[in-house]
Order: C-alpha cells, then structure tokens, then sequence
C-alpha cells in the first residue's frame, strides 16, 4: 500500500462502480474547468485597461497580504489535516466553495477596486485545493507504478478540462461579458464542492514522522530534486506574473521628458501623428495565445513523461525539464511577441509537468516508507512558497518579457548542467523549506 494508515470510508463510494479515485479525478477537473474560467474572464478585466505601473505596486501588495498567511498557515494546516479524517476532502470542499463566492462577488467587482484581492484569493484557494489534491493521491492507489500514472492522469485530465472549458467561456465573454463567464464558473466551483463531498474520508497520516521517515525525505537525491522542482515552480510563478503584465498593456508608459514632447509637438506641426513610445501592450487575445501554450505544454507532458520513464531514469528526466525550459525560453528570447509569449507558456507547463512526475517517482522510489500522503502535501506547500517568491519580482519590477525569458533560460540552463551532474547548489530556499519541514538529520548520499 502507498500510503500508510489509509483509512477510506467507502460508504456509498461503490455506487455505479465509481472508484474513490475517479471521485477525485472529477472533482479536479471541475476545478481546473472553474479556474480557466476565471482567466478568461480576466481578459476582460480592469486589470488590462489600469495603468501598469499603477497595477504593478497592487499586484505585488496583493501577492503578499493574501500569500503570506497561506505560507504561514499552510505547514500547519497540513499536519492537522493528516490526523482528521476526511480532513483534506473538506479543505478541497472549502477552497471549491470559497472561489464559487469569489467568483460570484466579482461578477460586481470585476471592474472596481476588489479585484486584485478577489483575484488573489482565487488563486491562494487554488493552491489550497492543489496541496490537498496531492496528499490524497497516494491515499487512493495500491502501488507505486500505479501513483506515478495516477499523477499523469489528473494532470492530463486537467488540462483537458482547461480547454475544454475556454472554448465556451471565450464565447460567453464575447456574448455576455466578463459577467457571464464568472457566473458559470461560479456553478461550476458549486458542483465541484458538491463533487468533492463524495470522496471517501481518508486518514492521511495518524501520527507524526517516524525517524526512518525523517531519514527516507532527507536523502542526498530527494534533497537535490527538492531543490531543483522549487526552481522549476518559482519559475513558474515568475513567468506567469511576467506574461500578465506584458500581455495587459506593456511594463511602462513609455518616455515622457521635455525633448520627447519636443518631438511630438514637431511632428505635429507638419501634420504627423504622434509616436506611440509605450513599450509592450498587446491585444487581449495574446493572453488567449498564451493560455494555449500552457494547455498543450501540460499536456505534452503529461502524455510523454510517463513514457520517458521507459528510457530514462527519474533524475534524468528531472534534469531533462531543466534543459527543456532553458530551450524553450530562449526561443522566445528570441522571438519576442505573441510567439515568445507562447512558446514561454508551453515552456513552463512542460516542464513543471514533467518535473513534478519526475519528482515524485524519486520520492517514491526512495522513501518507500514515508506516508506519501503527508509528505507530498508538505512538499507542495514549500513549492508554492517559491512561486511566490518567483512571482513578486516580475511584480515589484519592471522586467521586460524577453529579458525575462533570457535570464530564465540562462539559469535553467545551468541549473540543468549541475543537477544533471549532481551538484546542484547546497544553499536554497527550497532545500531550507524542505529540511526545516521534515526535521532532516544530515544528508546520506543515495549516490546521484
């Protein structure tokens, strides 16, 4: 059994044959169909008509009043949650009815003051339900071969709800407005909590880390993934920020000193139009671009990981997703617009895809005595904390996009080359996260 002290109440979940497992299943597609909603509702939003340095200081204030409770409360909170039974089941059911309510109020708000926070609370329940996601997996399979396609399934399954979903939220934004496409992904997140409650109630863990647990999660190889899958997700998180704010309007106003007023007034006068100096900006349907790179990035790599691991060892194909993203970026380093702004997309979503499967094969293979439930969830509450860090510095600063995707290439590509051959850096906020979390004794080398 994967995970220790599973304890599911299969009271009722045997009707119609449904497995514990498809219960969750689609829950989490209801969830990822609610949340592409909400991105497609967004492109019709203030936040692409507000100045951008006006919007930068809010999103970046907003990042860290609504994140930095969760990266407080979310090491606690998953303990808790193991010990209560059905505990992670009614934290997917609350973050599900949380965003039906946010949804709903911003039908009002959408285009006043409370969106950036709305929207931000979106997101930390976002994260919420994906924390309890992954600590209920291991729960609800019999093998270790079996957790690994079960991963590959959701995130499969997910982003075909992604899409599945824009294509008529796309049409209800053109017909109805940002309005209706929050309405309906208000439904949608009812239905989903309506979804979770019929997931079995499991006991993720019943009591606390052993010392062969504690000396399983910090091994020499699972610390170095850690490291390397906290890089991949503050990547994540840098880049989704730093495509928002190209894709809403530019980075800057552009130029506004006397001489560039000189020269507007001179062209004027000779009958020519002003110059539009602004940098960046871009119609709202690049933002549609970009939303489709990370779909069929996502599901590239859900349909290809699975398939590597019959050629290539988990390390490999962690230190593979660096290599990818470090490819990819540069392409749209150097491409730049709406293909860069794709290509970055697919980018990130492969190669968080392929990392986080990878990742959690090592853990896996070598932790086989550690409850994988709560150690998964304890994993991914550290990795969100990283996108956020990744995601304030695009917020605080004005980063060009291809400067961005070249400084992501760079570091990728270089982070590829150490952890491929095994000397990732010994200092990290995301080895810090993970030792302080499991109470590591020094590393024993498994022998990368």
């Amino acid at each position: 059994m994967v995970g220790r002290n599973r304890e599911p109440d299969t009271a009722g979940a045997e009707a119609f044959d449904v497995s514990p497992f498809s219960r969750l299943v689609r829950t989490h597609m209801l969830s990822a169909a609610g949340d592409a909603l909400m991105a497609v509702a967004l492109a019709d939003s203030l936040f692409f008509n507000v100045d951008p340095n006006d919007a930068r200081w809010k999103v970046a204030a907003y990042l860290i009043l609504t994140l930095a409770p969760f990266a407080v409360v979310a090491p606690l909170l998953g303990p808790m949650m193991d010990k209560v039974r059905g505990g992670h089941r009614w934290m997917m059911v609350g973050a599900a009815v949380i965003r039906a309510a946010i949804m709903f109020a911003l039908v009002r708000y959408v285009q006043g003051p409370l969106l950036f926070p709305l929207a931000f609370s979106m997101l930390v329940m976002a994260k919420t339900h994906a924390i309890a996601k992954t600590s209920l997996v291991p729960a609800m399979v019999d093998s270790h071969h079996a957790l690994v396609n079960s991963n590959a399934r959701l995130a499969l399954l997910g982003g075909v709800a992604s899409g599945v979903a824009g294509v008529p939220g796309v049409l209800m934004l053109r017909l109805g407005g940002a309005p209706m496409v929050l309405t309906t992904g208000s439904l949608v997140f009812v239905v989903a909590a309506v979804s979770a409650t019929r997931i079995p109630s499991i006991r993720v863990a019943v009591g606390p880390a052993d010392s062969q647990e504690k000396a399983e999660l910090s091994t020499a190889e699972i610390v170095r993934a850690s490291r390397a899958m906290g890089y991949v997700r503050g990547v994540v998180g840098f880049i989704t920020l730093l495509l928002a704010f190209e894709l809403r309007g530019g980075i800057d106003p552009g130029p506004s000193a006397a001489g560039v007023e000189l020269g507007h007034r001179v062209r004027e006068s000779i009958g020519l139009e002003r110059l539009e100096l602004a940098t960046g900006g871009a119609p709202a349907w690049h933002f549609g671009v970009a939303l489709v790179g990370v779909g069929l990035g996502g599901f590239t790599g859900s349909l290809g990981v699975p398939r590597l691991k019959a050629y290539l060892a988990e390390r490999r194909i962690l230190g593979l997703a660096l290599f990818v993203l470090a490819l990819v970026c540069g392409m749209a380093a150097l491409s730049g617009g709406v293909v860069g702004a794709f290509l970055a997309g697919f980018g990130i979503a492969i190669a968080g895809n392929g990392a986080k499967q990878a990742f959690d094969a090592i853990v896996q293979r070598d932790a086989p005595k550690a409850n994988l439930g709560r150690s998964f969830g304890r994993f991914e509450s550290t990795f969100q904390l990283m996108w956020v860090l990744g995601a304030l510095i695009p917020a605080v600063l004005p980063v060009p996009a291809r400067l961005g995707y070249l400084l992501v290439a760079g570091s990728a590509g270089v982070g590829g080359i150490l952890y491929w051959f095994g000397h990732w850096p010994t200092i990290g906020l995301a080895s810090q996260g993970i030792r302080g979390m499991v109470h590591s004794r020094p590393d024993r080398s498994s022998g990368i």
